[in-house]
């Protein structure tokens, strides 16, 4: 019986991965795994802490008992000086040497940086994975016809597969954001209580290259190659504000690509995955609702919602630290990336299995197509000797008669009407002669050839993955 709230998140959505990686047992092992990191370089920069120690530390990584930890945080109102407590307890002879010269950020902030870099990657990776899914669609629908939309009316012809196109160029921008938010993910290091690492300097006797030399190696074992140049006691809350944009923006992308297919499903030309056994509606059984499509909407929404928290955190840091920052991250930067993960995995979902209705998206465009060559008409009788201007006006007294005629279930009409103007010198069964959908479409099929090619060395050796939703 589940008689405590569970978020969402966690109980439907996010992958197992990214549970795992926020997992209280993954922070706490990378705390523990920094402060096993700072006594070797403590110890072998010549602090009076034996190898013996070290060794002891490193043994009892895993030997964690949060009800130990737990307790003493009730009654220390500490949580990091609590599980420095849970610590000593396993490994006793290194008790007292535990957090040495540390503040309670050295573990915290930098075990942050440490899975938020291995959540950005994994993020990436499932990004890259949708990216080849649409790759792989826009290359089998490069040239087929479609009706275009601005407005949400019918406009020019397009592609399919270069709409599709649209959404990719979205999600690559994202992969270039997090490849940038990456790259400005610092290591914090041991800097002390106000950032001056005036503790060390009192342990290292005056010796800065010591210290130095503790943060590289420090840094160095977590796979960081660059440590903030100057911080108060945590790294700058910038870098959540970054990160969480960086999330927002793939919401952004999600969002755009799932509400297109949502308004695509509604005309019944593109549709998402849909199950043999699924049901669409508890009550209208006939139905078949993008309810993943929807889902991603509805999840990206909360996302780019959660992003503002990081923006408002990072704006009122007091002077070298300040702590209603803590609570608020607890939450917003965990919920984040489980979000981001959640989403991605249903647009890998979606992407994997769009299903076109060719004959549905063949009869859109034979229904617009007579407006859509008016433009060519028009030319063509210029050719002919007509007035252009002339022209253009009976081509719209003629397109707004026929558009009242469908709007009254009657046949278009269109051709017939202006064949009957001798002004284009033409016939109707010329003008029928302009109704191929391929003259329309302009280079949708090169641009598409072009981009995915362009893209080939971002995505070689990226499986192309149907990501497996929970529900």
């Amino acid at each position: 019986m589940n008689d405590k709230y569970e978020s969402p998140l966690s109980q439907r959505y996010a992958s197992e991965y990214m549970l795992r990686l926020f997992s209280r047992d993954t922070r706490t092992r990378t705390w523990r795994k920094l402060w096993v990191a700072l006594a070797r370089a403590e110890s072998r920069l010549g602090l009076p802490i034996t190898d013996e120690q070290v060794a002891e530390l490193e043994a009892h990584i895993d030997d964690i008992d949060y009800d130990v930890a737990d307790a003493r945080e009730r009654e220390v109102r500490h949580d990091v000086m609590a599980h420095v407590y849970a610590y000593g307890q396993v490994a006793p002879s290194a008790a007292g040497v535990i957090h040495l010269g540390a503040t309670s950020c050295y573990v915290t902030d930098n075990a942050d940086a440490v899975i938020y870099r291995d959540a950005l990657l994994y993020i990436r990776g499932e990004l890259l994975s949708a990216i080849k899914n649409l790759c792989a669609f826009a290359d089998e629908y490069k040239a087929m016809p479609t009706l275009g939309y601005t407005h949400y009316q019918p406009a020019q012809l397009v592609t399919v597969g270069k709409r599709a196109a649209l959404w990719i160029q979205d999600f690559v921008s994202d992969v270039e954001e997090i490849d940038f938010a990456l790259g400005q993910i610092k290591f914090l290091g041991c800097r002390g209580t106000t950032g001056t690492e005036a503790s060390f300097c009192e342990l290292f006797d005056g010796d800065t290259s010591k210290i130095d030399e503790m943060n590289r190696m420090i840094a160095d074992e977590f796979g960081f190659d660059k440590i903030y140049d100057v911080c108060g006691q945590t790294y700058p809350r910038k870098t959540d504000a970054r990160i969480l944009d960086c999330l927002s923006s793939i919401a952004q992308s999600a969002y755009r690509m799932a509400n297109d297919i949502r308004l695509l499903q509604h005309d019944r030309q593109v549709e998402e995955p849909f199950e043999k056994n699924q049901i669409g509606s508890s009550a209208m059984a006939y139905k078949r609702n993008p309810m993943r499509c929807e889902r991603i909407c509805s999840l990206s929404r909360y996302l780019i919602a959660d992003a503002q928290n990081a923006a408002m955190t990072s704006s009122v840091q007091w002077l070298e630290r300040t702590l209603d920052d803590s609570a608020n991250r607890r939450i917003s930067l965990p919920e984040g990336f489980l979000c981001a993960d959640a989403v991605l995995r249903l647009v890998g979902n979606v992407t994997d299995g769009l299903h076109v209705n060719e004959k549905i998206v063949e009869a859109a465009v034979r229904e617009y197509l007579p407006f859509i060559a008016t433009e060519n008409l028009m030319m063509e009788g210029v050719k002919r000797g007509g007035d252009r201007q002339q022209l253009h006006e009976i081509i719209r007294e003629c397109s707004m008669a026929a558009t009242a005629r469908m709007k009254n279930g009657e046949p278009c009409g269109l051709l017939a009407e202006l064949a009957k103007h001798t002004e284009f010198g033409m016939t109707e069964s010329e003008m029928e002669s302009v109704l191929d959908p391929r003259l329309y479409t302009g280079r949708c099929a090169e641009q598409v050839e072009r981009y995915i090619k362009k893209l080939s060395p971002m995505l070689e050796g990226v499986g192309g993955e149907t990501a497996e939703i929970n529900i």
